[in-house]
């Protein structure tokens, strides 16, 4: 019942807030049809993360973790003109479902897909003087966290945004004695959060049709 009513309440914010996108709707559509996970961010956080790229005027973007490309749209959108997104996925099926949506959406001049490793790839970007970046979106694989948080403020500024995903997981993140590797993960990436001096951070619970879960955002405060 409680799932029932909070996935009432996001397609009523969605409805009113969030109108139908040919191009977010045609991503979704073609990501379940490839068999991708339906895992995305749901339009209303979606919009979200738009928002608070344009909020802060972002002109450089990374994102860890492309999954079908839905995020990356939305937060592409938010770029000026001269803007530029790169983003990071592991899974080749994942890459090619999200280059298709990506440039069906007009925005494959914007948005760089790299296939591979993050933790391979992040070293990459460094040495090619990528970054730094105004905004990271950090939503791939919860154990690694950890090391894309410490890679996120390497290719940050002062003033740059670090968002990360499902750091709640339906509540078990308060369990210490955990045996699943996205829960420690997420408590690790926690831990070194709240001990790292260069960035203020707050975390927000989220309820919706994903369920129960919730960002981190950090403002990066301190030099690098």
């Amino acid at each position: 019942m409680i799932q029932e009513r909070w996935t009432a309440v996001d397609r009523y914010i969605t409805d009113l807030l969030v109108p139908s996108d040919p191009a977010l709707d045609a991503t979704l559509q073609a990501s379940a049809a490839a068999g991708l996970p339906p895992i995305n961010v749901s339009p209303a956080q979606g919009k979200l993360l738009h928002l608070l790229a344009r909020a802060q005027g972002a002109r450089t973007i990374l994102e860890i973790g492309t999954l079908g490309g839905y995020s990356t749209i939305w937060l592409a959108r938010a770029l000026p003109a001269d803007g530029r997104l790169i983003t990071l996925e592991a899974d080749p099926k994942h890459a090619e479902v999200a280059r298709a949506n990506i440039a069906r959406a007009g925005l494959a001049d914007v948005v760089e897909v790299r296939l591979g490793r993050a933790l391979d790839t992040l070293p990459r970007l460094a040495a090619e003087g990528h970054g730094p970046f105004d905004l990271i979106f950090i939503d791939a694989d919860k154990p690694s966290n950890p090391d894309y948080f410490a890679w996120a403020l390497k290719l940050s500024h002062p003033g740059s945004l670090i968002i990360t995903d499902n750091v709640v997981r339906d509540g078990a993140v308060i369990d210490a004695d955990s045996d699943d590797p996205r829960v420690q993960g997420t408590r690790r990436f926690f831990e070194l959060l709240a001990a790292e001096p260069r960035v203020s951070a707050t975390a927000i619970q989220t309820v919706g049709d994903k369920g129960y879960d919730g960002f981190a955002i950090a403002l990066v405060t301190g030099d690098q």
